[in-house]
């Protein structure tokens, strides 16, 4: 999968990264400063346009309208009080029994079917809440610039870079939709999720049960949970979570 993705990455990156117009600086609602961008939105909107159809092609998709009509239901309630309004978000649902979810750049959201099943309207909201939040701190776009650079950046939009660093950049942001971001970022995500699924109308507490039903998830799972693995310790959040609660009553 990994290798077919980094060659039609390739070429859509250096293709979006050419309608780069330099370095924008605006204030991030979501994590209360000032930032500076690289890659605005409708750069960001082409690079996860492209990831989409990659997805549709690798992983199997479900066509149930019952269960996509009750994700894109949750989804736009959460989406629409969320601190980011200048992407379009969609929902879509992974054939996968393990507990996972993802966001990609431009608004994406997958969740996989398994998750689903187990979870009620309040953690599944609590769930699409926490990926809106990676959106919304633009998480993907933050750690692409990172992996790249403004002098990478400019050299690619010119088609004088090495191939072997920008696959490196497709590699991390690849990665990093899929397998997790730092603690920081989780942690961050994690309480835009309460916020925001508070706002949205549902009881913030499911952010707690959802990471209870986790962590036994864990305990009795054969496979590996993305969740648990790659994200921090699930009582820390748990804790975490629970003060952030206590402070949107």
């Amino acid at each position: 999968m990994f290798f077919k993705v980094k060659k039609i990455m390739l070429f859509v990156l250096i293709f979006v990264l050419i309608l780069l117009g330099g370095c924008t600086t605006i204030y991030n609602p979501a994590t209360g400063r000032k930032e500076s961008f690289f890659i605005d939105t409708k750069t960001e909107a082409v690079l996860g346009k492209d990831m989409a159809k990659e997805i549709d092609r690798e992983m199997k998709l479900s066509g149930d309208p019952m269960v996509l009509e009750r994700l894109e239901k949750i989804g736009k309630r959460v989406a629409a009080v969320s601190d980011r309004t200048d992407v379009s978000y969609s929902f879509n649902v992974v054939e996968e029994k393990e507990f996972n979810a993802f966001a990609i750049p431009g608004g994406g959201i997958y969740v996989n079917s398994g998750l689903l099943l187990a979870a009620n309207d309040d953690e599944l909201a609590a769930v699409v809440a926490h990926e809106v939040g990676h959106i919304a701190a633009r998480h993907s776009v933050k750690r692409l610039q990172a992996a790249l650079g403004y002098q990478l950046l400019s050299s690619i939009a010119l088609g004088v870079s090495g191939e072997d660093k920008v696959l490196q950049a497709v590699d991390v942001v690849f990665g990093v939709v899929t397998l997790g971001y730092s603690r920081k970022d989780e942690y961050l995500a994690d309480r835009l999720g309460v916020k925001y699924s508070k706002l949205a109308g549902f009881n913030p507490q499911g952010m707690v049960t959802f990471f209870q039903k986790l962590k036994q998830e864990g305990k009795s799972s054969s496979f590996n949970l993305v969740f648990l693995s790659s994200h921090p310790p699930i009582d820390e959040r748990i804790k975490e979570a629970g003060k952030e609660i206590a402070l949107v009553r």
